[in-house]
């Protein structure tokens, strides 16, 4: 089922395995799906709707297909594709936010000093 959401052509430009082209996928397929989402949530939660029309909206979200979820989307390093000790600001993982920042590639960041 997962291989329906793969992008055919992938705009990675780093070190690339499956999870982060599944990781890739969940996003795309998210980014997508978030407009009909909200619409549907927005149905669910208004109660001044028919309840038919409102329990019509959760059975669609339900079935919508679980990459659509926001949840299923984690915070992965693009540059070795690890899931613990990521940098939300740069998307890096410790190891590799200290070997760019070491070699100058991320600009404001240098060592400290004192």
């Amino acid at each position: 089922m997962a291989a329906l959401f793969r992008a055919k052509k992938l705009d990675l430009g780093c070190f690339v395995n499956n999870k982060i082209i599944r990781d890739h996928s969940k996003r795309k397929v998210f980014e997508e799906n978030e407009v009909q989402r909200q619409a549907l949530r927005y149905l669910i939660r208004n109660t001044s709707l028919p309840q038919r029309i409102r329990a019509q909206a959760q059975l669609q979200l339900s079935q919508m297909h679980c990459y659509t979820r926001p949840t299923q989307i984690k915070s992965r390093c693009m540059m070795g594709g690890k899931a613990k000790g990521v940098f939300s600001d740069v998307r890096m993982g410790r190891y590799q936010f200290r070997v760019n920042a070491l070699a100058g590639k991320i600009p404001g960041v240098k060592k400290a000093l004192w």
